[in-house]
């Protein structure tokens, strides 16, 4: 019997924390040229706020890129512990990327109700590192291609020179249309389900140009449900009780 290393656990967490915060560092200063370039429009125009022009539409449409990073918050099983074969399985992040298409609805003046179809190309790992430090560790890359029906709430600040913060919560419904081919060539591998729900919250900012809106964003999407297919008799999935997706995702909105 062997205990987890909780250490090493809090340094693979601490990894993850410092990506991430590359990440919010780069995103907002996105934001601060997007800003500055936009400020130096208005005051060339004379402070005509093109928001205003957008504030009369109930509803418009629009594109959306994205850049996202996924991986699963793993729960292992009681049988972890007793098994001679792996000292540790943990996930590891891979990237990938969105397209879609934006919806946006306006409720009152400071909410909006959206809906974002999206096709997502996302790359997730589980790696299963044996006893000792000798052996090789093994990893099972899984690639999938989403279909995602995300439902949005989104709340606007009061808008300011051409640009307002915003608040964003929902759920969404992920569909893998690569499951089929990947489960043929998985033969004696883990499984994963190719559907999920997940809640997702966020933030990012508008920027009001003459002819569109621009909008980066950043997100957090966590799985609801299991996407585990147990199977007893594969000792990879024997000591895993639950298998749960999560995404980080930066967004590029365009719409007008």
């Amino acid at each position: 019997m062997r205990t987890t290393y909780a250490w090493n656990m809090f340094d693979l967490s601490c990894r993850k924390s410092a990506l991430n915060t590359k990440q919010l560092v780069a995103f907002f200063l996105l934001f601060n040229l997007f800003y500055v370039g936009n400020t130096s429009a208005q005051r060339a125009q004379g402070h005509n706020f093109n928001y205003k022009d957008f504030q009369a539409k109930s509803y418009y449409f629009g594109i959306t890129l994205g850049y996202n990073q996924s991986d699963y918050r793993i729960y292992h099983s009681k049988d972890f512990i007793l098994n001679d074969s792996f000292s540790r399985a943990e996930a590891v992040n891979g990237p990938g990327f969105n397209l879609g298409i934006v919806s946006n609805l306006k409720i009152g003046q400071y909410f909006d109700v959206r809906f974002l179809p999206t096709l997502s190309f996302v790359e997730r790992n589980i790696r299963y590192t044996p006893p000792g430090g000798n052996q090789v560790s093994q990893t099972r890359r899984i690639e999938s291609v989403f279909v995602e029906m995300p439902f949005q709430v989104r709340y606007k600040s009061v808008a300011y020179h051409d640009f307002r913060l915003f608040l964003i919560a929902g759920v969404k419904y992920v569909f893998d249309v690569a499951s089929d081919s990947r489960t043929r060539q998985a033969a004696g591998l883990v499984k994963i389900a190719p559907t999920d729900f997940q809640f997702e919250y966020g933030a990012g900012i508008q920027f009001f140009f003459p002819y569109f809106i621009f909008s980066p964003e950043f997100k957090v999407s966590q799985g609801i449900n299991n996407v585990l297919i147990f199977n007893d008799r594969l000792e990879q999935s024997n000591i895993l009780e639950k298998v749960m997706s999560r995404t980080f995702t930066i967004s590029l909105h365009f719409e007008g």
